[in-house]
């Protein structure tokens, strides 16, 4: 059970803020810097950069402040009895930075938002939330080696995955990242294991299956559908992947009594 006293989503606060509670809350306190900030961490007070988060059990002293022209932040106070927060391994007290700020600040957000709603899922809402929330901080704190562009690789796969039939070519997707194609091609494989190319065409085969299955488009609707330019191409490559070509793998899923479900297994 989760009970959220208040939550703050981009305040600002002026260059003068100070915010010292020398006995704590009676509560936790989950704070998400998006400027610079000083903390008071074993009695020395330190400046730590934004994208930081800093979590504080109930009764423990609080004291940060600005140390710029203002001072902006995400924060939450909140009680729960979820072995996940009660028994977490996160550090109390001493700010560490997070891998992936925006996806933090957007479940701050989203647990804003279901704060102060009166729906009736309201209560298992805000659990899911903050479980992936914590979830995300964990992450940022376990992890030892994340490349800095590790978040900025992931954005370009699921565009890729969410629009295969893009013209995707390693120089694209490396201006995505403002990168060089070698780089690309050997960070891409360092993270995912799998070229970036191969990823597209695994996108494309993938995608056309859910056609092939579920759609009454024409083969060569289909290839072009998904980023192909002639469909003998698109036949050729689905056969190298599947087994099977297009047409025989609809008509597999058409007369088999178990529905064939789309994998992106091939790679």
């Amino acid at each position: 059970m989760t009970n959220i006293y208040f939550i703050g989503c981009d305040a600002v606060h002026p260059d003068s803020f100070v915010f010292d509670i020398p006995e704590g809350h009676d509560c936790w306190l989950l704070v998400h810097t998006k400027t610079p900030a000083l903390f008071l961490v074993n009695s020395e007070i330190k400046e730590y950069p934004a994208h930081s988060a800093v979590l504080f059990r109930p009764h423990q002293k609080i004291y940060y402040r600005a140390c710029a022209d203002k001072y902006i932040n995400d924060w939450i106070r909140f009680d729960s009895t979820e072995s996940y927060i009660t028994a977490t391994t996160l550090p109390f007290g001493v700010p560490f930075s997070l891998d992936d700020p925006e996806y933090c600040h957007q479940l701050f957000h989203l647990l804003s938002i279901e704060n102060f709603s009166n729906k009736n899922y309201k209560e298992s809402s805000i659990d899911y939330l903050l479980r992936t929330l914590f979830n995300k901080l964990l992450e940022s704190y376990d992890s030892d080696n994340v490349s800095p562009l590790y978040y900025e690789l992931l954005n370009l796969r699921v565009k890729i995955h969410n629009n295969p039939g893009n013209h995707w070519t390693v120089p694209i997707m490396a201006d995505y990242l403002h990168i060089s194609p070698g780089y690309l091609q050997t960070l891409y494989k360092n993270t995912f294991y799998i070229s970036c190319m191969d990823d597209v065409i695994g996108s494309r085969i993938h995608m056309s299956k859910e056609y092939l299955i579920h759609g009454a488009n024409s083969i060569a609707e289909i290839s072009t559908f998904c980023g192909y330019n002639n469909v003998e191409h698109f036949c050729r490559q689905f056969k190298q992947l599947t087994g099977n070509t297009p047409g025989t793998f609809r008509m597999k899923a058409v007369h088999s009594s178990t529905p064939l479900v789309a994998s992106n297994n091939e790679h």
